[in-house]
Order: C-alpha cells, then sequence, then structure tokens
C-alpha cells in the first residue's frame, strides 16, 4: 500500500500499496497535493473533467474531485498511490474495495493509479464504481521504467541468473519497479503516490494522514522483516562509504540501531516493508533523499545485484530522519501474501477486525518489530 510534496500549507502524504506497488503522499502510496488548486493536474475541463495538453494523464469522477474540494473539516492533502498493470485488475480490484471499505468511503481521498502501458478501458472502468473519490490515471515515462542504456546487460544477466540458480525468491523480477519505487514515483506529474493483492482488515475511525501530519511523522509502517542478503550484498557497504562522503545528512537523533547491531559497522537486514507505507513526499524530495538515491544509482545495484525500495527507503528514513518520525500504525489490520499484521485486544475490537489475532508476524523469529521498538526503551 503506499505516501509527499511541498505545498504551501500541510505537508503532502502518499500511502503505498505496491500492486505490484502502493505509495501513500502519505505513500499506498498516498499522496498531497493542494487538492483546493488541484494546479499540478494541469488545465481539466470543468464539464468533462478532461485533462488538456497531456496524452499521459486521463482522470475520471471528475464530479468527485469537486465534492473533495468542497468538503469542510481537517484533511490531508493526501492521495492513494497505486503501481499495477492492467493483467493486475483482479488484484487491484480486491484491494481498493479493502481500502475503500475500511477507511476511505469516509474521506474520499484521490486515487493516483501508474502503469508502464496506457490502463484500458475496461479497467478504468472496473475501478472507477469502487469509489466516489477522483482516479487520475497516468503513464510512467520509459526513462524512469526501463533500464538505463548504460547499465551492462551482461552483467546484470550474470546477476539475475545466478540468483535465480540460488532459488531466491523474485531473484529474475522486479528490477525496474524496484528502481522506480526509490527514486522516480514521486518525480510523476501526478505526485509533484506491488503485487496488487492485499487487504485491509480493520476500521480506521480515524485519518492516518493527519496524525502523521500532526505529529510531524514522514514515515510509517505496519510490517518489518529482514532482507534477503544475497540480494543486497554490496548495498550497506555503498550506504557507509555515503554516509562518508555526505555525513551532513544524517540525522542526529536518528535510528541506526534500528538497521545495524553494532553502531554501523554492518547491515543487520532489518527494514519496513514497503507493501504498505505512509511517507511525506516532501521526505522524499529532500536534498538528502534524492542526492542518496542519485548516489546509489550510480553504482548499477538495482540491475547488478537486485537493490529493492524496501531496504533503500528504510535506511534513508532510519538515517536522514529523526527516529521519532517514523511511526508504526499498530491498529491498521494489513496482509500482503504471505504476511499480515493483525491489531490486538482492544484495537482488535474497535476496528472490527476479520484477521485472526494469532496470525500477525510482529512477533515472529523473522519480524523486525522488537528491534523497532528497543529504539524507545
Amino acid at each position: 500500500m503506499a505516501v509527499l510534496f511541498p505545498l504551501s500549507t500541510p505537508k503532502r502524504y502518499v500511502i503505498t500499496v505496491l500492486a505490484t506497488i502502493i505509495s501513500l503522499h502519505y505513500l499506498l502510496t498516498i499522496v498531497y497535493e493542494d487538492y483546493g488548486r488541484i494546479s499540478s493536474f494541469g488545465n481539466i475541463n470543468e464539464r468533462t473533467g478532461e485533462r488538456h495538453g497531456n496524452d499521459n494523464v486521463s482522470m475520471l469522477n471528475y464530479n468527485s474531485l469537486q465534492t473533495f474540494q468542497n468538503m469542510t473539516g481537517p484533511r490531508a492533502n493526501a492521495t492513494f498511490v497505486l503501481l499495477a498493470r492492467n493483467s493486475d485488475l483482479a488484484g487491484v480490484v480486491n484491494s481498493m474495495q479493502s481500502a475503500e471499505d475500511r477507511f476511505n468511503r469516509h474521506y474520499h481521498y484521490p486515487w493516483v493509479l501508474l502503469n508502464e502501458e496506457p490502463f484500458t478501458d475496461e479497467f478504468k472502468e472496473r475501478v472507477t464504481v469502487l469509489t466516489r473519490a477522483p482516479i487520475f490515471f497516468g503513464l510512467i515515462p520509459k526513462e524512469h521504467w526501463f533500464q538505463p542504456d548504460w547499465i551492462d546487460e551482461e552483467r546484470a544477466r550474470a546477476g539475475r541468473q545466478k540468483m535465480m540458480a540460488q532459488r531466491i525468491i523474485y531473484g529474475g523480477k522486479y528490477r525496474n519497479m524496484c528502481r522506480f519505487n526509490s527514486g522516480f514515483f514521486f518525480q510523476h506529474e501526478l505526485l509533484q503516490p506491488y503485487r496488487p493483492d492485499v487487504k485491509f482488515f480493520c476500521d480506521l475511525d480515524y485519518d492516518p494522514f493527519l496524525y502523521m501530519q500532526e505529529h510531524d511523522k514522514v514515515y510509517s509502517f505496519t510490517i518489518s522483516l529482514f532482507e534477503w542478503e544475497p540480494t543486497i550484498p554490496t548495498l550497506w557497504q555503498t550506504v557507509k562509504d555515503f554516509i562518508a562522503e555526505y555525513p551532513q545528512y544524517v540525522e542526529n537523533h536518528n535510528a541506526m540501531d534500528f538497521l545495524s547491531n553494532d553502531g554501523g559497522k554492518s547491515y543487520n537486514l532489518c527494514h519496513f516493508w514497503s507493501n504498505f507505507e505512509i511517507a511525506d513526499m516532501n521526505f522524499w524530495r529532500s536534498e538528502a533523499y534524492t542526492t542518496f538515491f542519485e548516489y546509489l544509482e550510480t553504482k548499477g545495484g538495482f540491475y547488478y545485484e537486485r537493490w529493492g525500495d524496501a531496504p533503500v527507503h528504510s535506511i534513508a528514513a532510519a538515517l536522514f530522519a529523526r527516529r521519532d518520525q517514523i511511526h508504526f500504525f499498530r491498529d491498521i489490520g494489513y496482509r500482503h501474501e504471505p504476511f499480515q499484521h493483525c491489531p490486538l485486544g482492544e484495537q482488535w475490537t474497535r476496528g472490527r477486525c476479520s484477521c485472526d489475532q494469532k496470525d500477525t508476524f510482529d512477533y515472529t523469529q523473522n519480524s523486525c518489530l522488537k528491534k523497532f521498538e528497543k529504539l524507545f526503551a
């Protein structure tokens, strides 16, 4: 699920729900823009809701946009961002229906759907009936999605084949997605928010975007776990080299102890699972993060290895934000195969959660939640 802009008023949050990616302005991806002005979406015909001057962007539910703009009461500058292909339709429908039923039917935050190819009319029709909120459909620029020409394809192929031979899950897949989600999704004009089938288990009786805005949070998660070390063999050394070259970007009150058991000498592989994350777009667009991504990009590790957006996002949040700006949404029940977070006790009851309290990843052997909680002990 996952999602962050600079605006004149509230911060932008995007909720990211990876449908092949989801991000929130806090990232499902939920993103903020000043929807009262809606200037980032360009010239929209007030009668038809069509946007002119850009073949890569389309919009449906325009009347809902007017409703959203006219709504009163506290509201975050946020949107859902969903990365999906046309073939992901069934999973997208399930994911959007779950988010709408449990939360968004009360708030009508807009949806931004991104694809590497144009969405079909059938896709647009099927998802538009699921929500009264505005929906924007965008095309990902080719230079943001496909492998750069300067990458040595022979070396990259050898890396993929090695991981597949080792039977590493997704060892031969998703490199374009990981790179896009790490460094480009927040640059898309619709945000100026991976497997789609996700599920929200509990009702939310408050607005998580406003919560993050009002409590100065820049990143949040529901599941944390260990990364597959063979997919990132040189990532941590690259991070250490970056820190040595750009020490000014490291926050004094950081969360290094979540990432490392020895003060940064080695990486313990803990990361926040980016299938659901809510993040401030201003953080992704900050000088610290953009410099960090550009540094990683020059190393080619997204293709020569399989640097994922989850460890990249997690390492950046842990190093460049204060530890108290990272938040665990304990009361948001969420599943993305094969793991789920299920609230417990009173939160489970209050949220009318449909998950089994005994089936939660929080304190299992491969969870990093205890490491995160220890930051505040």
